[in-house]
């Protein structure tokens, strides 16, 4: 079978076959120079290290001495990473010169003429050549004759043009929606903070207009029936059936992420079901277990059963409204007495006992259900925005494959 030298996906009008190169036949290396005696929170040059590139610039020191300069389109690649690191190979591409200075163990990788930088740079970012130098057991540092020895397909100045130019526009629309997602974050973050009282305070920062009334100050136990499913063992659990939700679950849903799911039978449903009684629509769900202290709402009536002590039940009554309830769990306040009531920063279970003693302070229902709803507004905004970043991520990733060979 002849070897592939064309990509799956190719912008019209180009059918030349791609060429094999190693990398020091498109582009010239060079080591970063260490900085450590130069560090200067004030200082003019961003020094650009490992931790650097793999947060995508968030996380920065600063230097007045610039010892290797970065220009314009240079690609800053990392050279050495704890055993499966996550900055071994990543890549940066300097936009603008006389900013950063180059530190040690990154490379500068300057692409010679007929190499497109942006091609170049999306190319050899974490390509599974460099990974496969990561054994898992020790450093990775990769070698000069390593990288210049990377072999990949290269077409025409032209079609890499093309190419690089899709991809910068794509990474520029990951990267604004990427800012709107962090912006709506940091919102809610703020509002939890102002819409719920704070050190013992009787009302909020922030309220909505025409409600005026202090809140009361209850504990969960006062206002509704906490309790707990039956106990289900392993291998009572199924392939289909009835959802059997555990902490996981509710973690998968919060942070909108997948998990493997679990069932339980029907028989067995309505059999435990008949003791323990029925999950409905609007009752909430706690982790009791794992990552404590984080809510789930039941979104219908239809049949749904918990793992026992795994998930901590608030049934739902007209002294609260979920929506609320749900958004107090992330509040300041509560994290802050999950905080209290364990002994080392971090609680192992949150029991039945400890919910029924966890104090909420609540106002009238109707100013509950406000709050409820802007709260729902924003997050629904919040998994809009992370929905779309997320279809982003996923086309730039079928993109990847199928426009580089």
């Amino acid at each position: 079978m002849a070897e592939k030298r064309k990509p799956d996906i190719r912008f019209k009008g180009f059918t030349d076959d791609w060429e094999q190169r190693k990398l020091g036949e498109v582009a010239q290396y060079r080591n970063g120079k260490a900085h450590e005696n130069y560090i200067d929170d004030n200082g003019k040059y961003i020094v650009v290290n490992s931790k650097f590139v793999s947060t995508d610039g968030e996380v920065k020191k600063f230097s007045n001495m610039q010892n290797d300069a970065l220009f314009e389109n240079e690609i800053a690649f990392v050279l050495s990473d704890v055993p499966n690191g996550r900055a071994i190979a990543r890549t940066f591409l300097v936009e603008k010169s006389d900013k950063y200075t180059l530190n040690q163990r990154i490379a500068g990788i300057t692409p010679l003429s007929e190499t497109h930088p942006y091609y170049l740079y999306i190319l050899m970012n974490r390509h599974p050549y460099f990974l496969a130098f990561d054994d898992g057991a020790k450093q990775t540092n990769l070698s000069v004759s390593d990288v210049m020895g990377f072999e990949s397909y290269y077409p025409k100045y032209k079609e890499q043009k093309k190419i690089g130019e899709y991809f910068h526009n794509l990474d520029n629309l990951i990267t604004l929606h990427q800012r709107k997602y962090d912006k709506l974050i940091n919102v809610k973050k703020f509002m939890l903070q102002k819409m719920f009282p704070q050190n013992g305070s009787n009302v909020p920062e922030i309220r909505f207009a025409g409600f005026t009334d202090v809140w009361e100050q209850r504990k969960f136990g006062d206002i509704t029936e906490i309790k707990s499913a039956l106990r289900v063992h392993k291998e009572e659990w199924t392939n289909t059936g009835v959802p059997f939700y555990r902490s996981s679950d509710v973690m998968s849903a919060i942070n909108g992420t997948t998990n493997t799911k679990a069932f339980i039978s029907e028989e067995l449903y309505e059999k435990l079901s008949s003791t323990s009684g029925k999950l409905e629509k609007g009752d909430v769900l706690v982790t009791g277990g794992g990552s404590v202290g984080n809510p789930y709402i039941v979104p219908n009536n239809e049949p749904l059963y918990t793992k026992d002590a795994d998930l901590l039940w608030i049934k739902n009554n007209e002294k609260f409204d979920s929506y609320f309830v749900y958004e107090f769990f992330f509040s300041p306040v509560f994290r802050t007495y999950l905080e209290s009531i364990s002994h080392v920063g971090t609680i192992a279970h949150y029991t039945i006992t400890q919910l029924a003693d966890t104090p909420i302070a609540l106002p009238s229902i109707e100013e509950q259900k406000q709050i409820g709803a802007c709260f729902k507004n924003l997050d629904n905004l919040i998994t809009l925005h992370h929905n779309k970043l997320e279809k982003l991520k996923k086309i730039k990733k079928s993109m990847l494959e199928k426009m580089f060979i």
